[in-house]
């Protein structure tokens, strides 16, 4: 049995963070490859690491000093060694770090120097050996990750060895320093269990699983047990936030269970995540019907409407052609038997719209454009929603009854999910509505 584990940036805030991070990963002898963020917010109005390294490599950028700012993460790091009483060298780090700095360090180098000192700290204090990032993952020119060159670096590096690895990080081909974007220890993580055929990736953090809902609009929501990386996704791109985006896909790949779980509550079973699950696997949960509920803002409508539309060969391929030469990705696509519409994004169609209604005039020669200002996207996400016609109906009843307008609907023919479109004031008491609905 192997286990990988990532700890985010508030697991890594400070010495107390390190202790529960330490009991956690003793507590099982199978977690033996260990992935570390930079040091996160210790309250609310404190700084993470890594904003603080940005916020470094600008002031040098235009001339300014910097010293009160790297002044302030080298306290950090120094204060978590020195109340764990630890032997790291970090006087010697954070002079190397200072020094690079005077010498034109890059953006992505300095950046990643937050993840770094945690690595060091952590492997120090767990008793673990220390692997920096840069010995295995690899960037190609492009910026994609080389898993054929990494998968194997890694394996070679971990066989029979307990590491802590710093994650968002690693190597371009010419040894430079590519990080990814914010968050990115999550993929880290997902890929050294990857490359590893880890039995479980386990994503540590300050939640207890990915929740029904957003805490933000539905008070205490329940947390999601089980959820297939299908779910997952369809949440994800409607605005849950969990995990990087990204982060699914290595792990998927290879079918390895991704398990969120919460540092300060390890107790706590969080939510698992996988390809597929057997009925039998969840008798908890097996009375709902819908995963979770998620959506977002800010989008348009644009719907066209022309007699003999259905049968105009090429009609939808010049019609999507519009939207891509103005960079506008194209979220949904309802329609009709005359009629079209396309969902996306309200702010970016704003500064096109003109041009693209000129175009449509002009390619499609249509009956009537009508465009659908803030409309807000609200999704039941669920595979057991799948053959159940009781569920879409349950549904429109809920959202009738508060009185509030469907102006759009869409399901695909996996029945994974029902969307809907409702006006933006509606948005939060939509997605409360469903909740009460199917979850209370």
């Amino acid at each position: 049995m192997l286990k990988v584990l990532k700890f985010g940036g508030s697991s890594m805030a400070n010495a107390a963070q390190y202790a529960k991070v330490k009991a956690i990963v003793e507590a099982d002898a199978s977690r033996s490859v260990v992935i570390v963020s930079a040091a996160g917010k210790r309250s609310r109005d404190d700084h993470k690491v890594t904003d603080l390294l940005y916020l470094c490599h600008a002031h040098m950028k235009y001339g300014v000093s910097c010293d009160s700012v790297f002044g302030m993460i080298s306290q950090r790091y120094l204060e978590i060694r020195d109340a764990l009483g630890l032997k790291t060298d970090l006087e010697a780090e954070l002079a190397r770090i200072r020094a690079d700095m005077e010498n034109g360090m890059t953006e992505a180098a300095l950046a990643s120097r937050g993840e770094y000192l945690s690595a060091l700290l952590m492997a120090d204090y767990l008793g673990f050996e220390f692997v920096d990032a840069t010995r295995w993952l690899r960037f190609r020119m492009d910026g994609s990750v080389d898993c054929d060159c990494s998968y194997p670096a890694l394996r070679e590096i971990a066989a029979g060895r307990k590491i802590v690895i710093p994650g968002f990080y690693g190597a371009m081909a010419d040894g430079g320093i590519r990080t990814f974007s914010r968050g990115g220890s999550d993929i880290t993580g997902a890929l050294a269990a990857a490359a590893l055929d880890a039995d479980v990736y386990e994503n540590w953090t300050d939640v207890s699983g990915i929740l029904m809902a957003d805490p933000r609009i539905v008070d205490n929501p329940e947390p999601i047990p089980r959820v297939t990386y299908t779910e997952l996704r369809e949440l994800s791109y409607l605005g849950a936030q969990v995990l990087h985006e990204d982060t699914i896909f290595p792990v998927a790949e290879k079918n390895i269970p991704l398990n969120i779980r919460n540092t300060n509550d390890p107790a706590h079973p969080g939510t698992i995540i996988k390809e597929r699950f057997d009925e039998d696997e969840s008798p908890d949960d097996g009375r709902r019907f819908i995963t979770g509920i998620a959506g977002k803002k800010d989008y348009s409508v644009v719907s066209i409407s022309k007699r003999g539309l259905s049968s105009e060969i090429g009609a939808i391929r010049k019609l999507l052609e519009i939207f891509e030469a103005h960079g506008l990705a194209v979220e949904y696509t309802p329609n009709g038997i005359d009629t079209f519409s396309l969902v996306v994004s309200g702010s970016k169609l704003e500064k096109v719209q003109h041009s693209i209604v000129a175009q449509l005039q002009e390619k499609l020669n249509p009956d009537e454009i009508q465009v659908t200002k803030d409309l807000a996207i609200v999704a039941a996400v669920g595979r057991r929603m799948a053959n159940r016609p009781e569920i879409p109906g349950k549904i429109f009843s809920a959202l009738g009854r508060e009185g509030i307008n469907i102006r759009l609907i869409s399901q695909g023919p996996w029945e994974v999910n029902v969307i809907l479109g409702v006006e933006g004031k509606d948005f939060a008491a939509a997605v409360r509505v469903l909740y009460d609905s199917f979850v209370k």
